[in-house]
């Protein structure tokens, strides 16, 4: 299957509508399912069936609440004087709508908590953090507070988490590595929530439009089409807005919205592949595609090793910082027993054949050794670059390495212990965190 979705986003975005168009790509629904029944939380139910907006056939993808933790959106009841109309989905009724007094308000720390305990793949749960990271980020700076404060009322809710949640295993059950958004369809006017009467866009929308550089139409129709949820979607996953000249489209999912304005509340999404990738190679009549070039690289690099059994720790811990400074590849020690019984250390330094001389003066100088071993060895490395990404907790380093199709990305110590410092997040909150934002 093809790894490009192309999101058409004329009627705007909302997490459920996200959630089903993905469905009806073909996403394992078992595999979503349990899923969501590893999220650590209760109060609602799932329904997932076949709708129709506008005579088109859809996907519906519905959280259902019990009556302690429903969400009532009543911004319809204000545009247009209805009542009982539901938004987009329960799950990005913030921006949206007022609510029964039984809301739950979570915090990151709590958010992380939850998708920590819930039962997905890494790649999933990176994207789910981003997603997360994206929308406290819109909120601190709607409000004025720091990320680690921000309460995210209706979106922390557990119908938001789980929309949230299915977006990130379903795009991690397909492959998509690359998504197309050309631009989002937003309407105008006002709309009630919590906070009082808002503008559409709304201050979590705008913010996320304007941080991430996203495309954005205003259409001349009243009402909120582009959810905070749907926002941070989009600038959680995509990765351009131009189309292919030419392409094939090998799928098409419809998810529906919840909402009744004039235009059919629908997101379509569809799998696409450029036509020239479909043009068969003669030489092995396999069909062309698109991967990443990671092949792992050979070169040559040296050992060089002693046994020592008369340096204090301090004196070798010196040394290790001295070898490191002055370009060793790696260094590092182990136990061994030598002559009569005597416990030591072998000292093991990789570096290049430039170095190698320069290493040895050092470690005779610095060490009480009188031999140093020396070996020229083979190896095989994988592509990697070190890249900086953007948190709302600050800048964090991060190496990322290529293996054959696949993206690693292992944020550095260093900058993972400066954001639990700053921010008082555990080593694996700031871990994941930042893995969230490489995507």
């Amino acid at each position: 299957m093809t790894e490009k979705l192309y999101l058409e986003c004329n009627s705007g975005i909302a997490g459920d509508m996200m959630v089903a168009a993905l469905l009806d790509l073909g996403a394992d629904r078992e595999v979503l399912t349990q899923v969501l029944d590893s999220i650590p939380a209760d109060g609602y139910r799932i329904e997932m069936k076949r709708v129709k907006k506008g005579g088109v056939d859809c996907q519906d993808f519905n959280v259902i609440l019990d009556h302690v933790h429903e969400n009532r959106d009543h911004d319809m009841e204000y545009l247009h004087g209805h009542e009982h109309h539901h938004g987009h989905g329960g799950s990005d009724a913030c921006s949206h709508g007022e609510h029964h007094h039984h809301h739950e308000h979570r915090g990151m720390k709590e958010i992380m908590e939850i998708l920590n305990q819930t039962k997905m793949t890494d790649g999933a749960r990176m994207l789910a953090v981003k997603i997360f990271g994206i929308l406290a980020a819109a909120e601190a700076k709607a409000h004025a507070v720091p990320v680690n404060e921000v309460h995210f009322h209706e979106v922390g809710a557990i119908d938001s988490i789980v929309d949230i949640v299915a977006v990130a295993v379903c795009m991690d059950n397909l492959g998509i590595r690359e998504v197309i958004v050309p631009k989002l369809c937003e309407g105008t006017g006002t709309i009630r929530c919590q906070h009082g009467i808002l503008p559409v866009p709304v201050p979590a929308v705008a913010n996320i439009v304007s941080e991430h550089h996203l495309p954005l139409q205003i259409m001349d129709v009243q009402g909120e089409f582009v959810t905070p949820t749907g926002a941070a979607i989009v600038a959680a996953v995509k990765t351009s807005e131009c189309l292919p000249k030419t392409f094939c489209v090998e799928q098409i999912g419809i998810g529906a919205g919840k909402r009744e304005y004039e235009r059919p509340s629908m997101l379509r999404a569809m799998l696409i592949e450029d036509a020239k990738q479909k043009q068969p190679d003669m030489n092995n009549g396999d069909v062309a595609g698109s991967g990443y070039d990671a092949e792992p690289t050979c070169d040559t690099i040296w050992k060089l090793e002693s046994n020592i059994d008369d340096c204090t720790g301090e004196n070798l811990g010196y040394v290790m910082d001295r070898l490191l400074e002055a370009g060793a590849k790696d260094v590092h020690y182990h136990s061994v027993y030598m002559k009569k019984n005597r416990p030591g250390w072998q000292i093991n330094v990789i570096c290049s054949e430039e170095d190698v001389k320069k290493l040895e003066k050092l470690i005779f100088r610095e060490t009480t050794t009188i031999g140093i071993r020396r070996v020229k060895m083979e190896r095989s490395v994988l592509k990697r670059e070190s890249i900086t990404v953007e948190t709302p907790y600050g800048s964090a380093k991060v190496k990322r390495c290529f293996v054959g199709d696949e993206i690693r990305n292992y944020p550095e110590y260093d900058s993972i212990i400066e954001i639990c410092k700053k921010e008082n997040l555990s080593y694996r909150e700031a871990y994941q965190m930042i893995q969230g934002y490489c995507r």
